[in-house]
């Protein structure tokens, strides 16, 4: 018999009740410290006072009225995104697969608008992860994700991530964007080279086609700076963001500039949720703590500090660890031993990571994870590692 929840998750058996801070607290009583942070979502962690104040003051107010009226909520949140990014204009969404959905047809709208109904092709990476609807599963290409779900939506070209020779050639007079996550998260935490990212931003330059950012789960601070792009000193015309604008809940967000967004006039896309007051409050308290230069400063620090632990962990156990990789706060272990393995070991150690392609486990922290909590995680890891290579 079916289960009541429809059973698409392979779920650990844990059953957390309380969080708080960087950690989680099962039925039993057990603590575990959460390198996961919900995949990227929990920025602040676990019960922040900021937020909670935030949702429970707003909740006792006004939850929701849909986009048929002006949210002011809305607006102070989409003016202090365009002033801390790139973008002019902001339309907010529930999911960062939402946002996916927005950002293929904003691309495909404004060359149907110039006069260029044909451009509607847009190049993707090997190893992406863009979302599960129609059109995410479409882009990533993998049979992993698209096998059973035919046919698929046309109009996406596929190369090997790196491969810029390769994307130079792909790129014709029917290519409306090219579109890349500036960090594969669940390819296995592979940062795009700055040079690719300035290289990306040339062609389309001098091709024409727009350039889509996906920092859903790269973006909001995870890598030091606000977005994941700025370190490499380029911007997009279009960029997807979730996961870490709502701390928790569920909030998206698609940030684009006036020419990129000039064919999304009214009647052109709409959402029934997305924006309402309530996600709103809350992602204003999440961008009033992230978006100032001391948080991210502090991220850094944090970061390097995780850094060179887990660079002493992977030296005492090369049986089990190959190499760190990733950016600020968005890191990843490259496994010899099976990555679900060592996933499953740091259960039995109290300690959460996320596994990820090419064996690899994400360490996703909150962002305000203390310099405690690292030792204490990295050494939780150190117990699992070592009880796995005694096995």
């Amino acid at each position: 018999m079916i289960p009541s929840v429809l059973p698409t998750y392979s779920r650990a058996p844990l059953s957390f009740v309380k969080g708080e801070g960087s950690w989680l607290i099962e039925q039993d009583g057990r603590r575990f410290l959460d390198l996961g942070a919900g995949i990227a979502v929990n920025a602040l962690g676990h019960a922040h006072p900021a937020l909670v104040a935030a949702l429970t003051e707003q909740a006792g107010q006004l939850w929701h009225t849909s986009n048929l009226y002006e949210i002011p909520q809305q607006q102070e949140l989409a003016d202090r995104l365009v002033a801390l990014s790139f973008a002019d204009t902001v339309f907010f969404t529930n999911s960062g697969t939402e946002a996916c959905e927005l950002a293929v047809k904003m691309a495909r709208k404004y060359f149907y608008d110039k006069g260029q109904p044909d451009r509607t092709e847009i190049i993707t990476f090997s190893g992406s992860f863009h979302g599960r609807s129609s059109a995410g599963i479409a882009a990533a290409g993998s049979e992993k994700m698209t096998k059973g779900f035919g046919p698929l939506l046309p109009g996406f070209k596929h190369i090997e991530f790196g491969d810029m020779e390769a994307l130079g050639a792909a790129i014709t007079d029917t290519t409306a964007a090219i579109m890349i996550e500036p960090v594969q998260g669940e390819g296995g935490i592979r940062p795009v080279p700055d040079a690719d990212l300035k290289q990306m931003r040339a062609l389309c330059e001098t091709h024409g086609p727009l350039l889509i950012f996906d920092e859903v789960q790269c973006g909001v601070g995870r890598t030091g700076k606000m977005f994941a792009h700025e370190w490499a000193g380029v911007t997009p015309d279009i960029m997807m963001v979730a996961k870490g604008i709502g701390g928790g809940f569920p909030l998206g967000a698609v940030l684009a500039t006036e020419n990129a967004a000039s064919g999304m006039t009214a009647g052109t896309h709409g959402s029934t949720y997305g924006g309402n007051p309530l996600g709103c409050a809350v992602g204003n308290a999440v961008v009033n703590i992230i978006g100032t230069d001391a948080f991210l400063d502090d991220v850094n620090r944090k970061a390097g500090l995780m850094r060179q632990k887990l660079e002493g962990l992977v030296a005492s156990h090369p049986d089990v660890f190959e190499s760190v990789r990733g950016s600020g706060l968005m890191l990843g272990l490259k496994c010899k031993a099976t990555n679900s393995d060592v996933v499953s070991a740091g259960y039995r150690h109290e300690v959460i990571t996320v596994p990820a392609a090419d064996n690899v486990i994400r360490l996703l922290p909150p962002l305000n994870i203390t310099d405690e909590d690292i030792a204490e995680a990295v050494s939780r890891l150190d117990q699992a590692a070592s009880s796995l290579a005694a096995s």
